[in-house]
């Protein structure tokens, strides 16, 4: 059965890439195969990631000091524009009629970076008076007085006794996105455009055809019958499982790469007086030696519409690439081109498999102590555990880095003729799922791009421009886009 785009899963990734296409090109014929019963369910999923709409506002991670003392913001300013063009998208979707309700997968809410001890404090100063200056970051605030905190993060700053320094900084341009309510407003939009759903639909194999187009060998997990399918262009987007598909594939370019899985648990509060307490995502620093996905965060989050409080992540490791995956995934990834590479990673990244080993073995007591630097007064039995999505860090061998250097980020694997195109690695993966799938479009259909820019500027005025360097486009598109996505205050109307 031939069809023109096999999309792998079906995620955000898949559901951003299909939405573009469906707008650039509605003639070609889209179908998608999932291997669980419905969109979203896996890395997607509102409860297997921080649904922070990562616009580097307020992870740490994403800013470092150099040497002299001053602080680098290039890599935040590079995120904060990748997801305006995320925005931007959903906008030109909602106003188009393609979906509706945007507040059932984006809500307004403040982002602070929370830090403790002198040298975190001045380390933040500087943070904060570099990126204030800059249009993308403009109405940060930056506070160390503890009445100011106070207003800020009540439930925060209540019952702590500590005299060491304590300072935040607060921008209230911050979302919460809710990426499983989104993909599965995607499919249903992709649903009216006769793109073809198969879930319970498991890619066993993928290769290429003497025409140059590839062959899946696609399993019905109800009933065990074997379909081949083929297609002249393949989006493999399966989260941890996309690894896999893409070795199969054989193409060289994914030769050399390896994946690091590591899992996460959660804390969410199930006290409503507590949860009331709080409106903010409060990003700590990462304790040392833990990977940059593991930054302590406090985070209001709309599930279901339903205001509630999430604490985490805690790392952990499973040998599985997804929650749905197998105990064998991590051993059968390891093939003859990349068993170097993972073993020099494995010798590298000793801290982090100890810091992962110590995370597995922490009692829930513990937990509940690394809980309680954020929130002094908190109470074990207000808080249930969740299990959080796996996520698979990309391993490769690079210049900067040498053999087996872990990435942490999105990485995209093209074929040399465009082919084939496979999305790899974690955060801040679907806040910049817009800005990738753009990638991958200018990367796969180069001969394509020309006709289709009126169509992409259409849809994300600033595709192609920098926002720093036009910052009057940046204010205009934040306003447009606020609201039409719902995410500004409502004023009083007073007839």
């Amino acid at each position: 059965m031939k069809t023109d785009v096999i999309l792998i899963g079906a995620g955000v990734m898949s559901a951003t890439l299909g939405s573009l296409l469906k707008e650039l090109v509605p003639e070609w014929e889209i179908k998608v195969f999932e291997k669980l019963a419905k969109a979203g369910e896996e890395s997607s999923n509102e409860w297997n990631n921080a649904g922070t709409g990562h616009s580097a506002l307020c992870e740490l991670n994403y800013t470092s000091e150099k040497p002299d003392g001053s602080v680098d913001i290039s890599k935040a300013i590079q995120i904060n524009e990748q997801f305006q063009l995320s925005r931007q998208f959903w906008s030109y979707l909602v106003n188009s009629q393609l979906i509706s309700n945007p507040q059932d997968f984006i809500m307004p809410i403040p982002h602070m970076s929370m830090v403790q001890g002198q040298e975190n404090v001045t380390f933040l100063k500087k943070r904060f008076e570099a990126m204030s200056n800059n249009p993308l970051f403009q109405g940060m605030e930056f506070s160390d007085d503890p009445e100011k905190l106070k207003e800020w993060i009540p439930l925060i700053m209540e019952g702590r006794t500590s005299s060491e320094p304590i300072a935040a900084t607060k921008i209230d341009s911050g979302t919460d996105v809710n990426f499983g309510a989104l993909t599965r407003m995607l499919f249903d939009y992709l649903q009216t455009q006769n793109v073809e759903m198969h879930y319970k639909h498991s890619v066993d194999n993928i290769k290429r055809a003497a025409d140059g187009s590839w062959e899946l060998k696609v399993r019905n997990l109800d009933n065990g019958s074997v379909e081949l399918h083929t297609a002249k262009f393949v989006f493999i987007g399966g989260g941890g499982g996309s690894l896999h598909l893409l070795q199969k594939s054989g193409i060289p370019e994914g030769k050399h790469i390896g994946g690091f899985p590591v899992s996460g648990l959660f804390m969410v509060c199930n006290n409503p007086e507590v949860i009331e307490q709080h409106h903010a995502k409060v990003y700590g620093k990462a304790k040392v030696g833990a990977p940059p996905m593991s930054v302590p965060h406090l985070d209001t989050r709309y599930i279901d519409n339903k205001k509630s409080l999430l604490f985490g992540p805690f790392a952990g490791f499973s040998p599985k690439f997804l929650k749905t995956g197998s105990m064998f995934d991590l051993i059968t990834s390891v093939k003859p081109d990349n068993v170097l590479t993972m073993l020099a990673a494995g010798v590298k990244e000793m801290s982090l498999t100890k810091y992962l080993i110590q995370q597995v073995l922490l009692s829930n007591e513990k937990r509940v102590e690394e809980l309680r630097e954020f929130i002094p007064n908190a109470k074990g039995e207000d808080w249930d555990i969740v299990v959080a999505g796996q996520r698979v860090q990309v391993i490769k061998d690079t210049e900067a880095g040498g053999k087996g250097t872990l990435q942490f980020g999105t990485e995209v694997i093209t074929a040399a003729d465009g082919s084939i195109a496979a999305l790899l690695g974690a955060s801040p993966g679907a806040s910049t799922a817009v800005h990738v799938m753009l990638e991958i479009l200018a990367r796969c259909f180069p001969q394509h791009m020309k006709e289709w820019e009126p169509k992409i500027k259409e849809m994300i005025p600033s595709y192609g421009l920098s926002l720093l360097n036009n910052p009057e486009l940046f204010q205009e598109i934040l306003t447009s886009t606020a609201q039409t996505l719902g995410l500004v205050e409502k004023e009083l109307v007073y007839s």
